[in-house]
């Protein structure tokens, strides 16, 4: 009995590498199981909770209320939290397998995918990813400089992250100061001349990714106005068809609204000091300029092929529109890590179920969840079920996985100690959590992030 996983006498050993909603779910579903599990949550950052807290908008604090139920599972006495340590770097995979019958790589998509257009890379053009790592206290991103005196910003891509993007730009600093934004953000935002943000998508306005929810948010805002071309609007057979499907409801009322704004008139858009423009059917070609980006080279689309899967194609006419910032939101691509099969073309690890497989066969004791497991789909509660998925396979993996030769996390931590990584557990973890809340109570904030590591430990040493 000693060496089977799960029992009493042998415990199933395992390692969440990530600390994102995927990895929660995980952790949290294997100790649904109400068998005997270790879980090791193994973050590169000294925070959890990932894109909960470093890619939700400052401006959307009750999403982030779900970190309650994580704490919840952070508080079973069997669940133990690295943060600072970095896989890869600070510990192999090789090495964990000393330490762990399983791992589970959660550790989501970190790149932002290029467009692969001329003067991509010009000054004034940046990644969403920057953007929102910068406004919410990210440590890789907190240095990031953005030049807020232009006063036309363009945003390509119509996703969330996306109608984020526009959103922060777009709101006044009375509508963001009381949220838990980077206060070097707020700061930095409180000088910004952009007059206009326009958010530009390829296909058309029956198959806008972003939710109801948030596009509905720019009718509210306090001082600018959503401006939609009613020309804009006009729909072919197969996109009317797919609106009347009572399955692509969401798309439907987002229609609804944007046949709203459009409703308006340019007069009532006047009223506001700040703009944005919804465009439809167009690709960016090229950034255009000498030193930074002046304009973005744009070509008109339509759309071809049957009812739900229809795709963009140019139609050969190219317009320019003039811009001094750029932000790319076109979805998100997955990094590689050593002894880990990956899928380049796809950036996530290559897997079934969340079994991880090198070719035809499957890597006995891998896993993956959340991102870097279906690719960057859906949204926070998406992970639950996909999680519950990986966690299946575990279990029914338990019988034939091989133990670990040092089934003891003091053993890890030795070899950290040894490495002279300094781990911040979720003990540590908290007086940081309390000493954010604590200064966010000066500021009439929800908290005020540390946006460096050095900082942290610095709460963390008095």
């Amino acid at each position: 009995m000693a060496n089977i996983l799960g029992t009493q006498e042998r415990p199933l050993r395992v390692a969440i590498v990530g600390s994102g909603p995927s990895g929660f779910y995980a952790a949290e579903a294997l100790f649904r199981s109400n068998k005997n599990v270790v879980v090791n949550m193994v973050e590169r950052l000294p925070a959890p909770y990932g894109l909960v807290r470093y890619g939700v908008a400052p401006d959307h604090q009750k999403i982030k209320n779900v970190i309650k139920i994580y704490e919840k599972t952070a508080q079973n006495p069997n669940f133990y939290f690295l943060g600072n340590v970095s896989v890869g770097k600070d510990v192999t995979v090789e090495e964990l397998r000393l330490f762990y019958d399983a791992i589970v790589f959660a550790y989501g998509a970190e790149h932002d995918r290029r467009l692969g257009i001329p003067g991509e890379d010009l000054s004034g053009s940046h990644t969403a990813t920057e953007l929102v790592g910068w406004y919410n206290g990210h440590p890789d991103y907190c240095e990031r400089t953005f030049d807020f005196s232009q006063k036309v910003a363009v945003v390509i891509g119509q996703g969330n992250v996306a109608i984020d993007v526009c959103r922060i730009l777009c709101k006044t600093i009375d509508e963001l100061k009381d949220t838990d934004i980077a206060q070097h953000a707020l700061e930095a935002l409180a000088q910004s001349k952009i007059e206009a943000v326009h958010m530009i998508g390829r296909r058309g306005p029956a198959q806008t990714a972003f939710t109801p929810v948030e596009i509905r948010e720019f009718g509210e805002l306090a001082d600018c106005d959503p401006v939609v071309v009613p020309q804009d609007l006009e729909l072919n057979a197969a996109s009317s068809k797919e609106l009347a499907d009572p399955q692509n409801a969401k798309f439907k009322k987002n229609f609804d609204i944007l046949q709203q704004f459009a409703s308006r008139g340019l007069g009532h858009a006047g009223q506001k000091r700040k703009k944005l423009f919804i465009h439809f059917l167009r690709s960016p070609l090229a950034l255009i300029g000498n030193d930074r980006v002046e304009k973005v080279l744009l070509e008109k689309n339509r759309l071809v092929g049957e009812s739900s899967s229809q795709k963009a194609q140019g139609i050969g006419e190219k317009v320019e529109l003039a811009c001094g910032l750029f932000f790319r939101s076109v979805g998100y691509h997955g990094v590689a890590m050593a002894a880990v099969p990956f899928e380049e073309s796809k950036g996530i690890i290559p897997n079934r179920g969340g079994r991880i497989f090198n070719g035809q066969m499957m890597v006995l004791g891998l896993y993956a969840v959340g991102w870097i497991k279906r690719g960057p789909t859906g949204v926070i509660g998406t992970n639950k079920p996909d999680s519950d998925e990986t966690v299946k396979h575990i279990w029914e993996d338990a019988p034939i996985l091989i133990p670990c030769p040092r089934p003891d996390t003091r053993f890890l931590l030795e070899l950290l100690h040894q490495k002279k990584v300094r781990v911040v557990n979720f003990s540590d973890w908290k007086k940081i959590d309390a000493a954010e809340i604590e200064r966010g109570k000066i500021a009439e904030k929800p908290r005020e992030k540390f946006v460096t590591i050095r900082e942290m430990f610095s709460a963390l040493d008095g």
